[in-house]
């Protein structure tokens, strides 16, 4: 199979930035019925990312979002084999990675993007 990360990534990623205030990605998270938003600086460069299991911890929603964001963020270009975004996600236990060109956010791309895998119709075997 010569999948592409580009090929299942999610390409419209809503996003947020340090300065904004953890209940407005709240917010965004429930509007938008998703689970992950990466933070990412002026130059839309990751420089974060903030899951819904990042919400357990007891922080104010007047907080900014630098004080909750997970620092270190998994990234993949959007040219590799989507078996290199599945053994991220195994390798380190998660379930989003990033997907970049050029260090600049693209896409992000969920375990549940992969399942789409599964479905025969999707993707013909190479």
């Amino acid at each position: 199979m010569n999948v592409k990360v580009a090929d299942l990534m999610v390409k419209n990623v809503v996003t947020t930035q340090p300065h904004k205030t953890v209940g407005h990605v709240k917010e965004m998270m429930n509007h938008n019925k998703i689970s992950a938003v990466p933070v990412v600086n002026s130059e839309n460069i990751p420089v974060g990312i903030i899951t819904a299991s990042d919400f357990h911890k007891t922080i104010k929603d007047t907080s900014p979002v630098s004080s909750l964001l997970q620092e270190k963020v998994f990234q993949v270009p959007q040219y590799n084999n989507i078996d290199v975004a599945a053994k991220i996600m195994l390798k380190h236990n998660i379930h989003h990675v990033l997907v970049t060109h050029e260090k600049e956010l693209v896409g992000i791309i969920s375990s549940f993007d992969l399942l789409k895998l599964i479905d025969n119709n999707k993707f013909s075997k190479s």
